[in-house]
């Protein structure tokens, strides 16, 4: 037996043309510890996009019916030469309810529940999903658990990978987004100072709503000289951002050595032994990562991912997350959305040009059942 529903796809041709089209898939009966899953919720994240247009020119894209064709320019294309095609389902996340399982004792006992899930082609009226990454969500709506893994794990990871180091403060920039606002909320529950990087004076203004101390803004001209306040108030060395092209992170690494160096006695031409350390947990950028040789040798940039994080963390580390998350999803946890979508509106270009620019604020919702 095969459940069949309408499912979105995404194909890169060898020769940069890129095909995003809703089509009708056969979803086989789910086996083991799988769970067949009638999505109803599914959040449009930047992780997402990286896969299902990366850096095509949508502008300029060929729109018709639950289908969009675009151009991948080079160098590009030839970067993403493993995917040429290949036909890709995507949506990382999601939530709806389990209509079958396998035979697995963990598996059935979720039949009826509404649980949120990570099957990796949450983008589709019905998903196979693992059982051990299924969080039932009891009374909670599907549109409020939708977003219950990936910015909240996120999230939470920082914070754990930051205690982990022996970390009490941390940095995070592109903080006015939906994730560094559920940042700033758990920073204030843990008592972890924070350090909120921003690009407007509004994005200031909302963070200091929402109660954050720390908030500097990249755009203005005593930018670094904040930064640098912020960062000797804190003993904030230790810092997340998920632009990754630019100077963001070079800019936080200057920060941190002219306030270690300040408290230095004695002049050392090899810089500070302030151990300095940001990750890149994303590209909003996609240009050059630049980085200036202005602050000693004592740094540490590498990138950031949440899965690797988790199998590192552990299973007893991620089932608190987990429980944490479930608690407080409405709360703390909180996701909002600007629009909702269904998968062939996904594809109109008024959506698909808006979305794409992953403004903050500004976060779509697909439901894949209209």
């Amino acid at each position: 037996m095969t459940t069949t529903g309408k499912q979105l796809f995404t194909t890169l041709a060898p020769d940069g043309t890129l095909t995003v089209e809703v089509a009708e898939t056969q979803f086989p009966d789910p086996t083991g510890n799988q769970v067949l899953v009638k999505m109803e919720a599914a959040p449009i994240n930047p992780s997402d996009l990286a896969l299902l247009f990366g850096p095509a020119d949508i502008d300029n894209a060929e729109f018709s019916a639950g289908k969009l064709v675009a151009n991948m320019p080079e160098p590009f294309n030839s970067g993403a030469k493993g995917r040429h095609g290949q036909r890709l389902p995507v949506g990382n996340e999601g939530a709806g309810t389990v209509v079958a399982a396998g035979d697995s004792e963990a598996a059935q006992a979720l039949v009826g529940q509404r649980v949120a899930c990570v099957p990796g082609h949450a983008y589709s009226q019905y998903a196979i999903a693992d059982a051990a990454m299924c969080l039932p969500l009891g009374d909670v709506s599907a549109r409020d658990g939708a977003s219950a893994f990936v910015n909240p794990m996120t999230a939470l990871g920082f914070i754990e990978n930051a205690k982990m180091d022996g970390q009490k403060a941390i940095i995070h920039a592109a903080a006015a987004s939906n994730l560094g606002q559920m940042l700033n909320r758990i920073c204030q529950e843990d008592g972890i100072e924070l350090v909120n990087i921003v690009r407007k004076q509004e994005q200031v203004d909302l963070l200091k709503g929402l109660g954050a101390k720390w908030v500097v803004n990249s755009s203005v001209d005593d930018f670094l000289p904040k930064l640098c306040e912020a960062i000797d108030a804190t003993d904030a060395y230790y810092g997340f951002d998920p632009i990754g092209g630019g100077t963001t992170v070079d800019a936080c690494f200057k920060a941190m050595e002219r306030v270690a160096v300040s408290k230095m006695k004695d002049y050392n031409r090899y810089g500070s032994n302030q151990p300095k350390r940001m990750f890149i947990y994303g590209r909003l950028d996609l240009g050059p990562t630049i980085l200036t040789p202005s602050y000693g040798f004592g740094w540490t940039l590498s990138g950031w991912l949440l899965t690797p994080f988790l199998a590192q963390a552990g299973a007893e580390t991620m089932a608190r997350m987990r429980k944490r998350v479930l608690d407080n999803i409405t709360t703390t946890f909180a996701s909002h959305y600007k629009r909702e979508v269904t998968l062939e509106q996904m594809l109109e270009k008024d959506a698909a040009t808006d979305y794409r620019a992953m403004k903050t604020g500004e976060k779509y919702l697909v439901t894949p059942w209209g």
